[in-house]
């Protein structure tokens, strides 16, 4: 029970990270009446990131820890690109850069017991777990897609695609999450969607404006 109570706090802390960044962002978007990718979102991102990766593994839950694997280095870049990296203390960033790397390597030094226990859970179905992977994939293109489209544009953006990919991704995660009965998944992805879409009406809306005032 009390192992329990402190997974499921880890994973809800986790989740409270991320749920955090899409209302800040939200909030700011709103005000500055067109979509944002304040420097806050990330740091969030990268905290929350950390503590669901803890989450997974000990859940031994091969998609979650997939997910995050995939998009951590893309919250780095993009703290990079907002000048808060140089601000940390290098021992910090050595330890960001690094963590996941050495996550790594501790899951490949022993492969046959990695595969035993992520691919071979009698918890958790295969094709349940290729289809919570499905949606972890989905989700984690959103930051690819991210960062390829700053990187063209040079600087750190969130784009329609990315609440697109969003809204897909995350719908996938609910739904695993409610087939694993897993409520951290199940509620902590259910609470982006209206900021998903808020944030589509807010792109569309500044790009019309912009169209209007280019024309006149």
């Amino acid at each position: 029970m009390k192992e329990n109570f402190i997974l499921y706090s880890i994973g809800f802390l986790a989740q409270a990270f991320f749920s955090a960044r899409i209302i800040f962002q939200w909030i700011l978007s709103e005000k500055a009446k067109k979509v944002v990718s304040p420097s806050i979102f990330w740091i969030l991102s990268i905290a929350g990131s950390y503590l669901l990766c803890i989450y997974g593994w000990l859940r031994d839950d091969f998609a979650i820890i997939m997910g995050q694997f995939i998009s951590y280095y893309i919250y780095l870049w993009n703290l990079k690109e907002k000048g808060i990296l140089k601000k940390i203390p290098r021992l910090l960033q050595g330890i960001l850069i690094i963590t996941p790397v050495v996550a790594a390597g501790f899951m490949l030094h022993d492969a046959q017991h990695f595969v035993q226990t992520f691919f071979k859970n009698e918890k958790l179905p295969l094709w349940l777990l290729i289809f919570g992977s499905l949606g972890q994939v989905i989700f984690t293109l959103r930051f690819v897609y991210q960062w390829f489209y700053s990187y063209r544009h040079k600087e750190s953006l969130l784009p329609a695609g990315f609440w697109i990919i969003s809204l897909v991704g995350s719908s996938i995660i609910v739904i695993y999450g409610l087939l694993r009965l897993d409520p951290v998944l199940a509620l902590g992805q259910s609470v982006g969607f209206i900021a998903y879409f808020r944030n589509l009406v807010i792109g569309h809306k500044n790009a019309k404006q912009s169209v209007s005032a280019y024309e006149k």
